[in-house]
């Protein structure tokens, strides 16, 4: 499996950005697919969730009605569609995936390297 994420980049606040992550070597499995963000000195942390066996989402309180985490049909790309940034929200983000059902994506074992964002005036 692998996962490349792109999309990355430098915004002020209140824009948006959306974090594209290809993916490829599932083959018709289900899995569990999501975006992390980390900061140093910081745990990496989940953003949203999205499985493929139902699509049921989930996402952190603090990115609920501003971020989107979507899959295509052929379940080749997943887009996280992030509006009105905050500063808060500058961090590495990350797509990761894990086979079947992961609720939180706290089972995810396979990773991409991440692109930045980065939320300043």
């Amino acid at each position: 499996v692998q996962l490349v994420e792109s999309g990355g980049g430098l915004v002020q606040p209140g824009s948006s950005l959306r974090l594209s992550c290809s993916i490829s070597g599932f083959g018709g499995r289900h899995f569990a697919i999501g975006w992390f963000r980390e900061v140093p000195g910081n745990k990496r942390e989940v953003v949203a969730c999205l499985q493929t066996s139902d699509n049921a989402t989930y996402y952190r309180d603090s990115v609920k009605g501003r971020f989107t985490i979507v899959i295509t049909n052929t379940k080749h790309m997943v887009y996280l569609q992030m509006n009105s940034l905050k500063l808060e929200d500058t961090a590495n983000y990350l797509c990761a995936a894990g086979d079947g059902y992961s609720l939180y994506c706290a089972d995810v074992s396979y990773w991409g390297k991440g692109t930045p964002v980065t939320v300043s005036s």
